[in-house]
This record gives C-alpha cells, sequence and structure tokens, in this order.
C-alpha cells in the first residue's frame, strides 16, 4: 500500500506552488497549521544544503475534530502532511500523506469511517493540481 498521493508541477516557481498548493487545500477545506522549511533548517542548525523541501501540516477541522473524537491518541498522526520538493529548476514534487494508510495501525472502524473521507478530499487536491499543470 503506498502510503502518499504524488503529483508534478511544471512552469512556476517553489514559492508560486507553495501558494497553489495552499489555495487547493483550501478548497476542500484545509487550513495549514505548520509550514516547515526543512532546507532553511538544515542550512541553519547544521550548515548543509538541499533542495527546497517543505512540510506544510494541513487540517480540516471539522474532521479533526471527529478523528479525536473517535480516538484520543490519533493527535500522534495530525495533520495531515503535504510536502512540496524541488527536483530541478521546473520540477516541483507535492506529495500528500495518505491518511487511511497513516492509520491503518489503529483498529477503529468509526476512525477508519474519517480517515476515508480525508483520504478522499486529499486526493482532489493532488488531482486538482494535476489538472492545474
Amino acid at each position: 500500500m503506498s502510503y502518499h498521493f504524488s503529483t508534478h508541477l511544471h512552469g512556476r516557481s517553489f514559492e508560486q506552488a507553495v501558494e497553489e498548493v495552499i489555495g487547493a487545500l483550501q478548497l476542500e477545506g484545509f487550513g495549514v497549521l505548520t509550514d516547515i522549511n526543512i532546507a532553511a533548517t538544515l542550512k541553519k542548525k547544521i550548515g548543509e544544503d538541499i533542495r527546497p523541501y517543505r512540510i506544510l501540516g494541513a487540517c480540516n477541522p471539522k474532521f479533526a475534530f471527529k478523528a479525536i473524537s473517535a480516538e484520543k491518541h490519533i493527535g500522534v498522526f495530525l495533520p495531515c502532511n503535504v510536502l512540496l520538493q524541488q527536483h530541478d529548476e521546473d520540477d516541483i514534487e507535492v506529495s500528500a500523506v495518505d491518511p487511511v494508510a497513516s492509520m491503518s495501525a489503529v483498529d477503529n472502524p468509526e476512525l477508519f469511517e474519517v480517515a476515508g473521507e480525508v483520504q478522499n478530499m486529499i486526493k482532489r487536491v493532488i488531482e486538482s493540481l494535476s489538472k492545474a499543470d
């Protein structure tokens, strides 16, 4: 089972891609709780340069509430991470976690239902980015 859904974006800057992904997430009811710039952090902390690499922590409050209500420790899997990484000047890969795969270790049918709904939303985000490219 794959643990992520991915697409590639071309013809835009990395920052434009970040904004496009945030917009696509918003259309599905997600906000971005965290924005972790791994490249900048590694440069600052250990002096290493890597390609642009950012992790957006996306959260849909309605479904986060459902998940937390169904499973008290589910916060270890929240928020849903969306990764942007630049492979070359004209290739930015966007990958989003598959919530069904990530939560498959939790034996809770109610949670599985919520994860399935969120999975569909995440797939639509990735598909919309694919169509926009």
